[in-house]
C-alpha cells in the first residue's frame, strides 16, 4: 500500500506538481538536505582552515583570529538571516501559487545582499581599532594581526553576502545541488591558497594572518562567480522556478517587510550568538588569552557538527514553508518529525567525538599543554548541549518556515544572553574557567523549554486548523 502511495506521488511530481507537495517526506528531506549538508560542511571547512594554518604560526596568531570570530559570525548572521527570510517567503509564495511575488522576492534579495555588504564595509573602515582594542593592547602582535584580518574580511564581504542570497533563492525552489557546487569551489580555492599565502610558498610573499584573510576572500569570490553564473545562466534557459529581472524593477517595502518579518528575527537570533561570543571572550580574557583561543577553537570544531544540521535545516525549511502555504497539515508535522530524527543522528555522532577524543580534536590546532588543560574539559562539558540543540534547531526551523521567526528570536535570546552569558560570569567567579563551560548546556535547556511551549501554541492555533 505504501509503495503504491509513493508511486502515485512520484507520478504527480513527474506530471508537473512541485515535489515539495507530493514526494514522500523522508525521501524529499534526504534529497533536498544532502546537498545543503555537504554545502554547510564545506562552510565549516572555511571556518576551520584559516585557524588550522594560523595556529601553526603561533598561539597569539590563533588568538587574533579568534578575537575576530564574533564579527565573522555577525556577517554570517546578517547574510543567512536575510536569506532565510527570502527562502521562507519564496517557498510560501510558490506553495500558494503566487508566482509574481516569488519572482519579486528573489530580485529584491540580491539588492538586499549589496546593502548588507555596504554596512560591513563601513565597519571595516571605521571601527577595527575600537573593536580589537577591547581585547588586546595597542602595539602587540595580537592587536595588529586582528585589525588586519578584520579589515580584509569586512571590506571583502560583498561576495559572500550576495552568494548567500543566491544559495537561499535556489534552495527555496528545491535546487540544492547548485549551492553545494558553489560552496565546494570556493572552499577548495581557499584550502589551496591558505598555506601558499600564509607561509609564502611557490614564490608568493609570506603574509601570515593577512594571507589567511586574503585567501578567504578569494575563495568567496570564486563561490560568487559560480553562483551568479548558475542563477542567471539557468534563468535564461528557464531552469528555475523563479525569474529574476531588473528591468523596470523597484524596491517594494511590502516585500522587504515580509522578508524581514522572518529574516530580522533570524538575523538577531544569530547575532545574539556573536554577542554571546564577544561577551564570553571578555569574561575569559581576564583569566587567560589561552581560554579565548580555546573558545574560538571550540566554535570552529563544533561547526562540523552544527553545520550539517543547519544544512538539514535548509532542506526542511522550504518543505515546511511550501506545505504550510499549501495548507497541508500532515506534511508540515511529518517534515518536522523526520527533521528531528536526522538532526539527532548528527548530534549523537558529534557528542561521541567530543566526549571520547577531545585531545585529538584540539591537536588539530597544535594545542599547547596549557591549551589542552583548558580545552579538554571545555569540549566535554559544552558538547552536553548537542542533544537538546537538535530539538531546538528543528523547532526554530518550524517557526521560521511558518513565518514566526520571532519565536526563534526569543528562544535564542533565552539560550545565549539570559542563559549562557550570566551563568558563565557567575560560574567563572565561583569555580574558574572550567566551571563556566557548564553555562552552555544550562542555556540550551532553558531555550528548549520555551521552544516547546511556543511549538504547542503554533500547532494549536495555526497548524492544526489548516
Amino acid at each position: 500500500m505504501n509503495g503504491n502511495k509513493e508511486l502515485t506521488t512520484e507520478k504527480n511530481a513527474l506530471a508537473g506538481e512541485n515535489k515539495m507537495g507530493v514526494m514522500p517526506i523522508r525521501k524529499l528531506i534526504f534529497s533536498m538536505s544532502m546537498p545543503a549538508i555537504i554545502s554547510m560542511t564545506i562552510h565549516a571547512l572555511y571556518n576551520i582552515v584559516d585557524s588550522y594554518f594560523v595556529a601553526k604560526i603561533s598561539e597569539d596568531a590563533l588568538t587574533a583570529v579568534s578575537i575576530i570570530a564574533p564579527l565573522q559570525m555577525m556577517i554570517i548572521a546578517v547574510g543567512v538571516g536575510t536569506g532565510v527570510g527570502i527562502n521562507s517567503l519564496i517557498s510560501r509564495r510558490l506553495g500558494a501559487k503566487r508566482q509574481e511575488d516569488a519572482d519579486k522576492t528573489a530580485t529584491t534579495g540580491l539588492v538586499l545582499g549589496v546593502f548588507n555588504w555596504m554596512l560591513f564595509f563601513l565597519i571595516g573602515i571605521l571601527v577595527p581599532g575600537l573593536f580589537v582594542g577591547a581585547y588586546a593592547a595597542e602595539g602587540t602582535y595580537i592587536h595588529t594581526a586582528a585589525i588586519q584580518y578584520l579589515e580584509i574580511v569586512c571590506c571583502g564581504s560583498l561576495f559572500i553576502f550576495v552568494q548567500m542570497i543566491i544559495e537561499k533563492i535556489l534552495q527555496a525552489t528545491g535546487n540544492m545541488k547548485a549551492p553545494m557546487f558553489c560552496s565546494l569551489a570556493g572552499a577548495v580555492v581557499n584550502l589551496i591558497l591558505d598555506p601558499i599565502m600564509i607561509f609564502g610558498l611557490l614564490g608568493f610573499p609570506k603574509l601570515g594572518v593577512v594571507g589567511a584573510a586574503v585567501a578567504t576572500v578569494i575563495g568567496q569570490v570564486v563561490s560568487f562567480i559560480c553562483g551568479m553564473t548558475i542563477l542567471f545562466g539557468g534563468a535564461k534557459k528557464g531552469r528555475h522556478l523563479v525569474n529574476i529581472s531588473f528591468k523596470g524593477f523597484r524596491l517594494e517595502w511590502r516585500i522587504i517587510k515580509e522578508i524581514y518579518q522572518v529574516g530580522l528575527p533570524s538575523i538577531v537570533m544569530q547575532s545574539i550568538a556573536s554577542v554571546m561570543n564577544l561577551l564570553y571572550n571578555m569574561i575569559l580574557v581576564s583569566y587567560s588569552t589561552t581560554a579565548v583561543a580555546v573558545l574560538g577553537v571550540y566554535f570552529k570544531i563544533q561547526s562540523f557538527v552544527f553545520m550539517p544540521v543547519f544544512g538539514l535545516n535548509q532542506g526542511v525549511l522550504p518543505i515546511i514553508g511550501y506545505n504550510f502555504g499549501a495548507r497541508n497539515r500532515e506534511r508540515v508535522k511529518e517534515a518536522r518529525r523526520e527533521g528531528i530524527r536526522f538532526a539527532l543522528f548528527f548530534m549523537v555522532i558529534g557528542l561521541l567525538l567530543f566526549q571520547l577524543f577531545p585531545d585529538k580534536l584540539l591537536g588539530i590546532f597544535d594545542a599547547s599543554p596549557k591549551m589542552l588543560e583548558y580545552g579538554i574539559p571545555a569540549l566535554r562539558i559544552i558538547s552536553i548541549n548537542f542533544i537538546p540543540a537538535a530539538f531546538g534547531i528543528m523547532n526554530g526551523t518550524t517557526f521560521q518556515a511558518t513565518g514566526h521567526g520571532v519565536y526563534s528570536l526569543v528562544c535564542s535570546f533565552i539560550r545565549q544572553l539570559i542563559g549562557i552569558v550570566p551563568f558563565a560570569f557567575l560560574l567563572a567567579r565561583i569555580g574558574g574557567v572550567t566551571l563556566s563551560w557548564f553555562s552552555f548546556p544550562i542555556g540550551e535547556v532553558l531555550g528548549l523549554i520555551y521552544s516547546f511551549a511556543m511549538l504547542h501554541r503554533l500547532y494549536k492555533y495555526e497548524v492544526d486548523v489548516l
